[in-house]
């Protein structure tokens, strides 16, 4: 998926910084060595005469001479090796370096990004989802199903616990698989503490490891961010473009703010316009269905109902559980 503008050019400006530390470096070594070795910056300034020389006979098509002037910059090269040999310094010692060699530090091999760049996109994106230190534990790896009864049934579906689990997991799976060919939005709902917003972590780790962009907010988080930015002016006010545009937002815990009109409003927005743009949302709530309409209006849950797939996690509080278990 392609990145943002501005996600862009925080990768490209970090290429930049280090385009311009090696620049610096070679520059220090350069007067380092022309200091103690003047020869040196006599052997530089002739094999860049020969060079012009060279190029403008390559350029006019003229043979004669050519190999001598190959033959001349070579003897240079050598003596110039030779001479930061004797010295102590290495014989690439006044050569640019590079932190990564493949791409020369400019992102690109042509015009096929570098495997550097996916590397810095992926840490980026990770880094703004603001979940970077948390999917490291909370993935699809370390998902588990002993957290759910394989006798207790849930009343409306006569799946067991573990039956809902499984089934969520496999949707999840599903979800991340297929995001790339169709346009998909989840809801989560249920008691506190039944793997909620564990699941929808396993959807963001999947998903920012093949470099979408992934943003979280609690609900908290969220609507206290679109206020800052419905609020302040000019240049204060923070870019909400993000939430609307990312490959896939997860708002979780919705329903544990203080709700108003505003909340209320600004949700519909949200919802509405990653709709209308095709980008995927992942809600997850404490709150049962009846009081989620209540709470949001009728418009925001026919909304979700008409355009989310809708599932109900059930069990007990796995937090609790692994108190008890001696937190495993």
């Amino acid at each position: 998926m392609p990145l943002q503008n501005y996600q862009y050019d925080t990768i490209m400006r970090e290429y930049n910084r280090r385009q311009a530390r090696n620049r610096r470096i070679q520059e220090e070594h350069l007067a380092e060595a022309y200091e103690k070795i003047p020869r040196l910056r006599e052997i530089d300034e002739e094999v860049a005469t020969l060079s012009a020389r060279k190029a403008r006979a390559l350029i006019s098509r003229q043979e004669v001479g050519i190999e001598d002037l190959r033959n001349d910059i070579a003897l240079l090269s050598q003596e110039r090796t030779a001479l930061l040999l004797s010295s102590g310094y290495p014989a690439d010692y006044l050569e640019m370096s590079y932190t990564c060699p493949l791409c020369q530090d400019t992102g690109y091999i042509g015009s096929q990004k570098c495997s550097c760049f996916k590397k810095a996109e992926i840490e980026l994106l990770y880094t703004q989802s603001n979940l970077k230190e948390i999917l490291e534990k909370e993935n699809f790896d370390h998902f588990s199903f002993d957290f759910y009864s394989d006798t207790i049934t849930n009343d409306s579906t006569g799946l067991t616990e573990r039956e809902t689990a499984c089934r969520a997991y496999k949707m999840a799976k599903e979800f991340v698989a297929d995001f790339d060919n169709s346009f998909q939005n989840l809801f989560f709902y249920g008691d506190t503490g039944v793997g909620k917003t564990f699941l929808s972590h396993c959807i963001a780790h999947d998903l920012l490891d093949s470099a979408h962009c992934v943003l979280y907010f609690s609900s908290f988080e969220l609507f206290d961010f679109l206020a800052g930015s419905a609020f302040s002016r000019g240049n204060d006010a923070p870019d909400d473009e993000p939430i609307f545009d990312c490959d896939l937002l997860i708002i979780d815990d919705l329903g544990t703010e203080l709700t108003n009109s505003f909340v209320s409003s600004q949700l519909f927005l949200c919802i509405n316009e990653r709709i209308m743009r095709k980008k995927s949302t992942i809600i997850s709530t404490n709150l049962k269905l009846e009081d989620f309409s209540a709470t949001y209006s009728e418009r925001t849950f026919s909304r979700i109902a008409s355009n989310y797939q809708m599932t109900k996690l059930v069990g007990k509080d796995i937090r609790i559980q692994k108190i008890f278990l001696g937190g495993k």
